[in-house]
């Protein structure tokens, strides 16, 4: 069952968490999150927040500190058969009470329903701040256009740091 093998990223200037549901096979094999090329997230960050898009996992980390997001996953380990959130099974939860406790956390994202449904039954009971479900970013979602998708995140621009 593969566990969790990339760090929380966060610090105390962080003011938004944003968690997904268990790293894809690219990120758990190059140690960061979303990792593969397809997947939209670091377009749509920093579409968002107006900044340039990150090439390498230092400017991946500098454009979370500059924005003032915390980033990890909803699950420690898993079953999961490659990267697809539909066969995750027996989850554990990853703890956030270290990030709850050292960040001023104004807001928790999840980054798409499989992330929300399980943070809902994991975390939730446990810390008691609901989160936002966002549309995931994964190219698995191909309802939703680069633009649509930026559009939907947009909601987390009154958080970020300026």
């Amino acid at each position: 069952m593969p566990e969790h093998n990339i760090p929380a990223e966060y610090g105390p200037e962080r003011r938004i968490l944003i968690l997904g549901s268990f790293p894809s096979v690219r990120s758990r094999e190059e140690g960061f999150f979303y990792a593969h090329p397809r997947n939209r997230f670091w377009k749509v960050i920093a579409s968002v927040a107006g900044k340039n898009i990150p090439r390498d996992i230092p400017e991946k980390k500098k454009l979370l500190s500059e924005c003032g997001i915390a980033l990890w996953d909803v699950i420690a380990s898993c079953g999961i058969e490659g990267s697809s959130d539909a066969s995750i099974r027996d989850a554990a939860p990853n703890d956030i009470g270290m990030i709850l406790g050292s960040c001023p956390i104004k807001a928790v994202f999840t980054n798409g329903r499989k992330a929300h449904e399980l943070y809902a039954r994991l975390i939730l009971p446990s810390c008691g701040i609901k989160d936002i479900c966002l549309p995931s970013t994964s190219a698995a979602n191909a309802a939703y256009s680069l633009e649509s998708l930026t559009a939907s995140w947009s909601v987390i621009g009154k958080y970020l740091k300026e």
